[in-house]
Parts: structure tokens; sequence; C-alpha cells
């Protein structure tokens, strides 16, 4: 039954990440062909926009190496399939093959930026700045992901201020759209809220920004609904709670986008996402994963149908 609350949006648009997000955290390297029907399933289940793979260097990421054979595989899917790049050379493969949505990937935080990237903060925004306006140019969508906007594991609590000044940067360098991440899940809603309220009065709008949270402490879906709250009514989750941060050990799994949909369902929130679909294909993909899913509204839901 769904009971609308007010002031929140009428529609939110899910940004699935499982495909990538979730699966470059995988010991083993997923078929390419698996990864294809799993992105396949997750179109025909309603989601809007997938994120599909990563241009990165296979010795960082051999989980992703396959990018070239499975992009192509992706041509006949309905959804936007944004890539992330790291750099110019992970640019020039995503484009070569007609990507049009792309993703860098930064950080809040000097540590993170070094460990990720081997740069600091300021290095990897001049790394970012020829891909986003090479990007831009080919007609690209460009999201700029900002991790540790909470949080670090080696610094410990970010001040809001230096979040946004790395948020403001990124968006000044031309992306379209921020996605704040909870990285290792500290967040709690006031301090979303709060950071949200220190970006709108930095002259960031909330339409361009996204939230990305995960559960380490159970707070992914109260820190949402606080987004949701102000604003906020783009959100980033993974299909069966795959994934995690392959750099930050203390990092659990993101947000599952099906407990995602069954809060918004519940919210009146229209997403366009067929839960029961939804359900069917992280059941599928924990059985290719050997596992079974950590998403409690997809044991919830597969348990009934037992």
């Amino acid at each position: 039954m769904a009971f609308p609350a007010p002031g929140l949006p009428a529609r939110v648009r899910i940004h699935e990440v499982g495909a990538r997000d979730g699966l470059q955290n995988e010991k083993t390297s997923v078929p390419t062909a698996v990864k294809a029907e799993f992105i396949h399933r997750l179109a025909s289940a309603g989601l809007t926009t997938i994120e599909a793979t990563s241009f990165v260097h296979p010795k960082w990421v051999p989980q992703l190496a396959d990018a070239e054979e499975l992009f192509p595989l992706l041509s006949g899917v309905s959804a936007a399939l944004p890539v992330l790049v790291p750099n110019e050379r992970g640019l020039d493969r995503a484009l070569a093959l007609g990507a049009t949505r792309i993703a860098v990937f930064g950080s809040a935080t000097e540590t993170f930026a070094t460990r990720n990237l081997n740069r600091t903060v300021a290095e990897s925004l001049a790394m970012f700045e020829p891909v986003v306006a090479r990007a831009k140019a080919s007609g690209a969508h460009v999201r700029g992901y900002l991790s540790m906007c909470f949080g670090d594991p080696w610094e410990g609590p970010v001040p809001v201020h230096q979040v946004v000044r790395v948020a403001k940067a990124l968006l000044d360098l031309g992306c379209d759209e921020l996605s704040l991440g909870d990285t290792i899940g500290v967040a709690t809603p006031g301090h979303v809220q709060a950071l949200l309220s220190a970006l709108n009065e930095a002259g960031v709008g909330t339409d361009r920004i996204g939230v990305h949270f995960h559960d380490t402490y159970g707070q992914a879906l109260s820190n949402t609904l606080a987004a949701l709250q102000h604003g906020v009514s783009t959100v980033d989750a993974s299909a069966g709670g795959l994934g995690g941060c392959p750099y930050a050990k203390s990092a659990t799994g993101n947000l599952a986008t099906e407990d995602l949909v069954w809060m918004l369902d519940g919210l009146g929130i229209d997403t366009g996402v067929d839960l029961a679909a939804l359900t069917a294909t992280s059941v599928w993909m924990a059985e290719q994963l050997g596992r079974p899913s950590p998403s409690r509204t997809v044991k919830a839901l597969s348990h009934k149908e037992q």
C-alpha cells in the first residue's frame, strides 16, 4: 500500500550501479555473457540508467577487463549506459565504442585520492579536466563521482566545507551532475541535510545532485529519505546490494536497489521499476555468483515464492 508523504519528489531516477560498482568487487571475474545478460535483465525490469562498466587498466580492476567485449553486447539495451573512465586513455576507449554517458571518479579527501588515483585531489582534478572537456565536446553527458563525502577511514570525519570545495571544482570542470558518495557508510540523516544545504548555499542546485549511500551502519535508506526530503531525485543503488569499495576495506555493500524501490513504492514515488522482475534478476545473479543476495527485500520476496 502506498502512503505518500509531503515534500517528496513525484519521481526518482535510480542510477543502477550493480553491473559496474557491484561486480568490480567480486573476487573472480564474472563471464562477459553473464554481465551482458544481467544488464539486459535490469533494463527489462524498468531501470533507465544502468552503469555498464569501467574503462580502467585491467591491472587495477581486472574484473572489468572485458569492457571492449561487453559494451557491443549491449546495443539493444533501452537504458542509458554510463561508463566510468579514469583518464583520457579510458575516454578514448569508451568513445571508440560509442559511449554517450561518461563518469569520472574523484575524492573529497587527500588520502583516498592518493590511494585510489595515486594523485592529490588537485592533481586528480587536473587529470579530469581534459577528460570532461573532450567528453562534453563529443556530446557526452558527464557525471562526477565524489567519494568520501562524509567520512574517510584514514582521515576520519570529513568537513562539509571541504566536500563543497571539491564538489564545486568538479562541476566547474563541466560535469552535468554530481554523485555524493558515502563510501564507508558513516553518514546520518542530519549530516546529509547539512551537506546538501551547504552545497545549495554555494550555488549548487539540488537538481544536479545524486546520492550514493553504503549500508555499513544500516543508514542507507534513512539517509536516502533525508536526501529526498531535501529535493534530491537521483539515487544510486545496486541490484541485490552488490558491491562496496575495493580501496576502502571498511565499506560494505551499496544500498540494494530492491530495498530502495520497496521504500519508494510505499511512498507513492514513481520509479518505473517492476520490483518483482528486479527481484528475480537479483536472485538469478546471486545464483551466478554462488551466494545469496544481501538485500532484505530480495530475501523477503524470494522467500514468499518458495
